[in-house]
Parts: C-alpha cells; sequence; structure tokens
C-alpha cells in the first residue's frame, strides 16, 4: 500500500512537471510573437477608383508602408474599382466591422455626421494649399473627431481634388450655360441644390454607374476631378471639358473602430504612420497627375475650356443663397472658422 501511494505521489508529480513545462513552453512561445505589440493580421481595403488612379496608387503606398513598418506581420488586401461596393456601402462594412480600411469622399459621409458638407460648399478653395490649411488644421480635427461615436476612426485626409465638369452638349462658359444639362452628381444635398440653382438637372447616381450613364445618355455629363476624368475614361464619352473647379474634395482615410479598438498601441502606430505618410504622397501624385491628365485629354481630342474668373464670380454669386443656408444648417461658427482659416493663408 505505501509503494502504490509512492508510485501514484511520483507519478502526479511527472505529470504535474510537465504541464508546467509545456505551459511556460506555451507562454514563452506567445510573449515571443508579440513581444513587439504586433501580430498576423490581414487588412482589408477597399477604394472606388481603379489602382492606376492617385488613390489607388496612395494604397499601394499605404500597404508598402503597413508592411515595412511591421515587419511583414501586417498585410494590406487592396481591392480596387469599387469591387467591395460604393463607398456608401464600404463604409457601412467598417462600421460592421466586416472591413478594415476605406477611404471615402467626404460627401458621403454628410448624412451621418452633417458637418462634414463644409467640404461641399463651391468656391471655397482657390489652390490645394488653402484646403489642406483646413483640412490639416484645427477644422479637420474637429470632424475626425466625430467619427468615433459613429464607429469609424478617421487618420486625416487624403486629395481627391478641384472638380471639372464634362458633357455632351455644349462648352460650359458661363453661368447660363448650366441650364438644362442633366449632371450626375454625388448624393449630396449642397452639389444637388447648388447645380439646381444654377439651371441644370441634378441626378444623383452611384460612381460606378457613370460611365454608362453617360454613354447611354441618361444624363448629358458628370463633374469630377481630372484624374479620374481620364482614368474612368469619361473622354470616350463625352465631348466638352470645362475648367470649373467648383469644389475641392477630399478623401478622408477611415478605418473600422472596431478594428482599430483591437489593435495594439504598437499597431495603431503603425497604421496612423502609414496613413499620414501614404496620404502625403498621394496628394503629390494627384497634383502631377492631374496635370498628365489635362494633356492627355487634350490630346484625346476633348474640346477644353477655361471659365473666366468673372464668371466664376456669378456662379458663385447665383448660388450664395444655397451656401448660406447650408452654413446655418452645418454650424456657422464652424463654416466661420474654417473660412478664416483661408483669410489667413490668402493673407500671407
Amino acid at each position: 500500500m505505501i509503494m502504490n501511494n509512492l508510485f501514484k505521489r511520483l507519478a502526479v508529480g511527472v505529470i504535474l512537471s510537465a504541464v508546467l513545462l509545456l505551459s511556460a513552453c506555451g507562454s514563452g512561445q506567445n510573449e515571443s510573437a508579440s513581444a513587439d505589440g504586433i501580430q498576423k493580421r490581414t487588412i482589408k481595403a477597399g477604394i472606388g477608383n481603379s489602382k492606376i488612379h492617385p488613390q489607388g496608387k496612395g494604397m499601394e503606398k499605404f500597404k508598402e508602408l503597413v508592411e515595412e513598418k511591421s515587419g511583414g506581420k501586417m498585410k494590406v488586401q487592396n481591392f480596387f474599382d469599387a469591387t467591395l461596393g460604393d463607398d456608401q456601402k464600404m463604409t457601412e462594412a467598417l462600421q460592421g466591422g466586416l472591413q478594415e480600411v476605406t477611404v471615402p469622399s467626404t460627401s458621403p459621409l454628410v448624412g451621418m455626421i452633417k458637418e462634414f458638407g463644409i467640404y461641399d460648399f463651391p468656391f471655397v478653395f482657390n489652390n490645394e494649399e488653402e484646403a489642406y490649411t483646413v483640412l490639416d488644421g484645427a477644422v479637420g480635427k474637429k470632424l475626425l473627431d466625430k467619427l468615433p461615436e459613429h464607429d469609424l476612426v478617421g487618420l486625416g485626409y487624403w486629395e481627391n481634388g478641384f472638380r471639372n465638369l464634362t458633357n455632351s452638349k455644349h462648352p460650359v462658359k458661363t453661368a447660363e450655360d448650366f441650364k438644362g444639362l442633366k449632371l450626375r452628381t454625388m448624393q449630396n444635398e449642397v452639389h444637388l441644390d447648388a447645380f439646381s440653382k444654377l439651371g441644370a438637372n441634378p441626378s444623383p447616381m452611384a460612381f460606378s454607374e457613370v460611365f454608362t450613364a453617360l454613354e447611354t445618355g441618361t444624363v448629358d455629363g458628370q463633374e469630377n476631378p481630372l484624374a479620374t476624368i481620364q482614368t474612368q475614361k469619361y473622354n470616350e464619352v463625352q465631348e466638352y471639358l470645362s475648367l470649373t473647379n467648383h469644389v475641392y474634395t477630399p478623401f478622408v482615410f477611415l478605418v473600422s473602430k472596431k478594428f482599430w479598438d483591437d489593435l495594439s498601441e504598437q499597431e495603431q502606430e503603425i497604421m496612423s504612420e502609414a496613413a499620414q505618410e501614404a496620404g502625403k504622397y498621394q496628394r503629390e501624385v494627384n497634383q502631377k497627375e492631374n496635370e498628365k491628365a489635362l494633356n492627355y485629354l487634350k490630346e484625346e481630342g476633348m474640346k477644353i475650356n477655361e471659365v473666366e474668373p468673372e464668371e466664376i464670380e456669378k456662379m458663385k454669386k447665383a448660388i450664395q443663397p444655397v451656401t448660406d443656408e447650408y452654413a446655418k444648417k452645418f454650424g456657422p461658427d464652424l463654416v466661420e472658422e474654417m473660412m478664416s482659416e483661408v483669410e489667413k493663408v490668402r493673407g500671407k
């Protein structure tokens, strides 16, 4: 009996030692794998534009930077050409935790956070420097800070750029030339009301449907930055390009809050740095590509016209009631702060 008890105690001791040893080994492996706070992850990122668009090139830069900074542990899987849906659908996918990253125009966010509508006011910015001052300053941050309560995290602004008008009917040189034109716009109240005020017939439509609508004559024209006009090949179904530069549209870099909250501090830092660095690169690429796009569209036979400053002023005056109305809706103090920042840049 004594011997049996002795053997039992020895057996239990051996088993317990083995369990502790295995636990220690397992713990050591986990600590080693996450010692730098970085886990193996795959980040699904989608945009509406193509891979060759400046936005697409920015996403490829973001992928490169994330993978480099994480030592290859964090992988970015990019999806282009609205493969995962339009801006609205991808943003909703982020909120639901089904997708990690998207970089939409700010306009579709207005239905969720009305203050983003200040970026849709026509003829606010004269150049990119003025836009960057607002986006990268206090005003831009105030809007990004509103995203987490909607299950989104904003890591900064990229560049869509100044929007210009194309159509199949005639050149748009004056405010009167808008009258009767059926124009595709984003689902955006400010744009819809502004174009209506100019006498056009605006029609909201998903980005992926625009080419077919232009080709079939469902709409006469559309408005987008030059690089988008080129990469989407709108010149194949549009004869006229008018350089109205009527609205500067930013992209906003969004991350799913559900995903963000699961990241370590180190991983969040990697994502944030990569988004900022890729954004700076993307802005530079966008400006260069816009210049190339204009030359390309000329060579391809589009009839291109500039709009005289006095005519721009007439357009601005015509839609001023729309701007005033929505300034009250989005927040007069915020609009005043934005315009004050713009005036500071102009006064330098």
